[in-house]
């Protein structure tokens, strides 16, 4: 076999392999999308990347449309760039662009808002220190152990199963008491005659 043939039969054998590298290829140098928190300049080399392949395998893409791949490639942030650098029609290589993309991604990273942490370092109010779970120096809460048996029903007025203290029966309070309220009368009658102070 001459040259010739040779050279022919690895054309052929290597034609096919070549298309579908090609074709792999750009599929991926379009698919490229910047992520919104994607840093720039690793996005834009990998895209040069593919474009660079592309050309050695005889399939080179024009200056102005590499230049509009990478613009249509990166996210919603750099979107005012990317349309002054379209109204102004200016043509830069791919890797100067990336220089200029770093500065409006440096620019964008100083104007985004910091993340604000909110702390509490509100303490307890009021007077008295906290001694495990009771507060020193105020009144102890009402438990259902010294609450008093006597209890307002909904309506108002004394429960049906309320007794009276001082007689023992049940449907009045104390201080409700005829019984009570008696002696309580003669009580207070005989204090005032042994101080003679009764009939004034």
């Amino acid at each position: 076999m001459d040259a010739y043939v040779i050279i022919e039969n690895l054309k052929r054998m290597f034609e096919g392999h070549a298309h579908q590298e090609r074709f792999n290829t750009s599929k991926d140098l379009y698919a490229c999308k910047q992520g919104d928190r994607d840093p720039v300049r690793p996005h834009v080399l990998k895209m040069i990347g593919y474009m660079e392949y592309l050309a050695t395998l005889g399939s080179a893409i024009g200056p102005e449309a590499q230049i509009d791949l990478i613009l249509q490639s990166l996210n919603s942030n750099y979107a005012q760039f990317v349309m002054n650098y379209n109204m102004n029609k200016i043509d830069k290589a791919p890797t100067e662009l990336l220089a200029m993309l770093k500065t409006v991604e440096t620019n964008i990273q100083k104007a985004s808002p910091s993340p604000i942490m909110m702390v509490n370092t509100g303490s307890a109010k009021g007077k008295g220190k906290w001694k495990g779970k009771k507060r020193m120096g105020s009144k102890p809460a009402v438990t259902p152990k010294t609450a008093p048996k006597q209890s307002l029903n909904p309506g108002g007025g004394v429960a049906k199963g309320d007794t009276c203290h001082y007689c023992k029966k049940l449907g009045h309070w104390q201080r409700n008491c005829h019984a009570y309220l008696e002696d309580l009368k003669k009580k207070k009658d005989t204090r005032a005659f042994d101080s003679g102070t009764a009939g004034k």
